[in-house]
């Protein structure tokens, strides 16, 4: 009778896909990054240290910004420089000094609290009036 049962009945075979597997390994792979990114920090950015010049500007104009507005420019040999009001006046500035010894280079000083732009746009400001040379001031 066991002989029969088996003789009668046809196997049906299964043509779908076992994706058990598939998922067990997605999720071992989403919690391995689920660890792992904690660990990477992407908000650190490695700044190069600034060392001397090789050839350091003995006479240069001096641009200061400060985190509350205030900029003043002036040449590094002739003392303190003179405040700006306005930025129109800075560059209007810059660019007298510029007329008048066109091969002076100049160095930005800026407060490490002011926005980025701020001395992007310094130094956008420089080279159209036409100073070759610019340079930040580090510590």
């Amino acid at each position: 009778m066991a002989s029969s049962m088996r003789s009668g009945r046809t196997r049906k075979l299964k043509a779908d896909i076992n994706v058990v597997p598939y998922i067990d390994v997605m999720l071992v792979l989403v919690v391995i990054l689920m660890v792992a990114a904690p660990m990477t920090n992407p908000s650190v950015v490695n700044l190069p240290n600034a060392g001397p010049s090789a050839l350091a500007p003995t006479d240069y104009l001096e641009l200061t910004i400060k985190a509350d507005g205030a900029a003043s420019v002036g040449k590094h040999s002739q003392g303190k420089p003179e405040n700006s009001a306005s930025r129109t006046d800075l560059i209007e500035r810059l660019q007298h000094f510029h007329e008048s010894e066109p091969e002076l280079p100049v160095l930005i000083a800026a407060d490490k609290d002011i926005k980025y732009d701020d001395v992007v746009q310094m130094i956008a400001a420089a080279k159209k009036v036409g100073i070759a040379r610019v340079g930040l001031a580090t510590k």
